[in-house]
């Protein structure tokens, strides 16, 4: 019998420009979920304890808003984002 276990992108999650181009590459999906679970991830990546502390957040309030189902709220957002040291940037649809 083969075991396996639980796939965690944030065990993969190792570097900077890695996990910016993960958030890039999940804010092109419709579906919000598929975001909040990226920027779950790259959370758990650089320490949920710490982006917690850098946001300003609880830790309760970190994973409440993570959670699949959430309504994160912009401002939210922009704290977890600030305190992981990543900006969001738009561009035309026609220069993709």
């Amino acid at each position: 019998m083969i075991k396996t276990s639980p796939f965690d992108a944030s065990e993969f999650l190792d570097g900077d420009e890695m996990m910016a181009e993960y958030l890039t590459l999940a804010l092109e999906d419709e579906n919000p979920e598929v975001f909040i679970t990226a920027l779950g991830n790259v959370a758990k990546a650089r320490g949920m304890a710490q982006i917690a502390k850098d946001s300003g957040l609880s830790r309760e309030s970190l994973y409440k808003a993570l959670r699949s189902g959430s309504k994160l709220r912009y401002e939210t957002v922009q704290k977890i984002l600030k305190a992981l040291n990543v900006k969001l940037s738009a561009e035309s649809a026609d220069a993709a």
